[in-house]
């Protein structure tokens, strides 16, 4: 089931999710061009955040409390940035709208560093650098999902070689793809690498969370 777009109004341009996007796609592309230097030099290394963990010197290009943050602008590959984009691109600006600019970005970056720090707490020694905008904007889905379950998301889905376009509930997608990150999360073998899907499960938890802390008074009592 692969969401391609949803039914639910903005007021305003989302001017926030529009500058996440581009500064996203900007950084994969200068990624490219890095090469796998920029991932451990910029990628959250568990070892490193907790333990000390050293770099070689010609990659110490940042602290590691600061690739926390830098780590959300990174991306595994061309299909690891384009499921992101979509995601972000689809419900990034309801959360936007609902929660004002200002406080949007703050939400953002925290959802971010929740899913960082429950990513980095379930393998601390881990040397594996953790890179994507998966946390986030998995904060964003959690948001959604508590702001909108009921806006209606037009998804994919494939039966065999037939591909389908049906309407659904909100809270049906992203309920079931919360069931799924726990279902994967429950499969992973320590120091196996691939998905972050702890970041997944953490940065939504924290959307669902952070949104009702930030949503502004007036629009909270509504």
């Amino acid at each position: 089931m692969i969401p391609l777009s949803d039914e639910n109004r903005t007021r305003r341009t989302p001017v926030v999710s529009y500058a996440l996007l581009g500064a996203i796609v900007l950084a994969f592309l200068w990624q490219l061009q890095a090469g796998n230097a920029a991932v451990y030099a910029f990628g959250l290394i568990p070892a490193r955040l907790v333990h000390g963990a050293l770099l070689p010197p010609q990659l110490e290009w940042a602290p590691a409390w600061a690739t926390v943050f830098t780590s959300m602008f990174l991306h595994g590959g061309w299909m690891h940035l384009g499921g992101n984009l979509l995601y972000l691109w689809i419900f990034g600006d309801n959360v936007e709208d609902a929660l004002g600019r200002g406080r949007f970005v703050a939400f953002y970056l925290l959802c971010g560093v929740g899913a960082a720090l429950v990513q980095t707490v379930s393998e601390t020694t881990s040397l594996i650098p953790m890179i994507g905008a998966s946390g986030a904007i998995s904060g964003v889905l959690g948001a959604y999902l508590r702001l909108f379950p009921h806006a209606r998301v037009r998804v994919l889905v494939p039966l065999f070689i037939v591909f389908y376009t049906i309407r659904v509930p909100a809270w049906v997608v992203l309920g079931l793809w919360f069931l799924f990150q726990l279902a994967s999360s429950a499969m992973i073998q320590p120091g196996q690498g691939g998905v972050a899907f702890f970041a997944h499960i953490g940065g939504f938890l924290s959307g669902l969370i952070l949104v009702g802390l930030l949503m502004p008074r007036r629009k909270a009592r509504l």
